[in-house]
């Protein structure tokens, strides 16, 4: 067994094949319900309507809103369009008799090539607004400001941002080589970041969102690199003999655990941003790999070996009181440590696929999430209320997003090509 599991780290660079909650709904109506929210459709402030800008910001306000829980989102035909957006002209009656909790108004305007629009958020029982912003940019920049209202929404609402205004890493072979790729969460405005023709693989976002390490094999060996997001300068940081994988980054943004294989088995280090070894913090003979961070930086989770398959671990910092955390199944993989700090996501290998689980940091509380395809490499957003993973449900792998218990689970890359190794940006 572990010759065929090692066999699978040097051949895939991918730790254990590496593959892929609790519900987090903050605000409830009366009941324990999803608070009904309106989404007014988007009205033009001045000059002709543009169906396209109109359409574009219902979708995008839609998909947030519903994916985010504490709202039962929808598009009533409750009131004229020809209403405005602001406190006092329009009347809440419409919203008020057709049953609604809140309401979400738009606008739209363009002057001088760029496009305003202007956000309000109303409490429809007493007419209150609860949130109002101006975004004010490129016809281009459409989806990112309204998603950064969405997470304003969910601020107003939860004492949370959103993380609905951040991006995705990800790597595709939709050119036929395994290249790393950024999106917006929901699949837009993808952009291919490295085009080396090599095998790239376990991208990772720093915490500052500004810079992210992943594995390249573009010399030849599996080495560590580190590269800014919107400059491209890279440099690289770990080419030490054997594997250099699994880069994860602590909460702080100066050190970097990962696995390398310099002395052998594969084994867990952590170096500083620039690549310096700072510390070996395993020294098993089994396989040791797959490091995430605990939100304080005081502890991490990874995988190993060293009692029979791989299953879960957690340790100090240090690499002190390393204790096992996994019990069921005997293939468990893939963790990655929520910023709330309470749950542990990863894939656990069943019936010849993966599936994603959920297990509180002392082991109790173990969930499965997914049922259906092949779901691996789960990771966090930023605010620890949602999951990106990779599955192959729909025949081909791509990308998804879901909620942190499992619910409204929904694909958002859309290639043709296998696409996998998700990161969410700030985690």
């Amino acid at each position: 067994m572990k010759s065929i599991f090692l066999l699978l780290c040097l051949l895939l660079l991918v730790p254990f094949p590496i593959p892929a909650g609790e519900q987090y709904l903050d605000v409830t109506a009366p009941g324990n319900r999803p608070q009904k929210l309106a989404i007014a459709y988007p009205a033009a402030l001045a000059g002709s309507r543009d169906t396209a800008v109109e359409r574009e910001l219902a979708d995008v306000f839609s998909f947030d809103l519903t994916l985010s829980g504490p709202f039962d989102a929808r598009f009533p035909q409750v009131a004229p369009y020809t209403e405005g957006i602001t406190p006092g002209s329009f009347a809440m009656a419409y919203w008020q008799q057709a049953g609604y909790d809140l309401l979400l108004k738009t606008g739209y305007s363009f002057a001088g090539g760029k496009l305003t629009i202007e956000c309000h958020l109303y409490e429809v029982a007493n007419g209150a607004e609860l949130a109002a912003k101006r975004f004010t940019g490129s016809r281009g920049e459409l989806r990112r400001m309204a998603h950064l209202f969405s997470d304003e929404i969910m601020r107003v609402m939860t004492g949370t941002a959103g993380p609905f205004s951040g991006k995705i890493l990800f790597v595709s072979a939709r050119t036929g080589n395994k290249e790393i790729y950024l999106m917006d969460y929901d699949g837009y405005n993808v952009q291919r970041l490295t085009g080396n023709g090599a095998i790239n693989l376990s991208p990772a976002f720093s915490p500052s969102g500004k810079e992210i390490v992943y594995t390249s094999y573009k010399k030849g060996n599996p080495d560590l690199y580190r590269r800014e997001l919107y400059t491209g300068a890279e440099a690289l940081i770990s080419r030490r003999h054997g594997l250099n994988i699994g880069g994860s980054w602590s909460p702080d943004g100066k050190r970097i655990a990962l696995a390398m294989s310099v002395h052998g088995t594969p084994q867990i280090y952590v170096l500083d941003k620039d690549g310096q070894l700072l510390a070996r913090l395993t020294h098993e003979g089994a396989i040791d790999i797959s490091p995430s961070w605990s939100p304080d930086g005081s502890r991490l989770v990874f995988v190993s070996d060293r009692e029979g398959g791989p299953q879960l671990f957690v340790m100090d910092a240090d690499g002190r009181n390393a204790h096992r955390i996994t019990f069921s199944g005997n293939y468990n993989v893939s963790p990655s440590w929520s910023p709330k700090g309470d749950r542990i996501v990863y894939s656990r290998r069943e019936h010849g696929g993966f599936q994603v689980y959920t297990i509180n940091p002392n082991g109790s509380n173990d969930t499965r999430l997914t049922t259906e395809g092949r779901n691996e490499h789960p990771r966090w957003s930023p605010d620890g209320r949602y999951i990106t993973f990779s599955s192959t449900r729909d025949g081909r792998e791509a990308i998804y997003v879901m909620r942190g218990d499992g619910t409204d689970q929904v694909a958002v890359s859309r290639s043709k090509g296998a696409d996998s190794q998700p990161s969410w940006m700030g985690w």
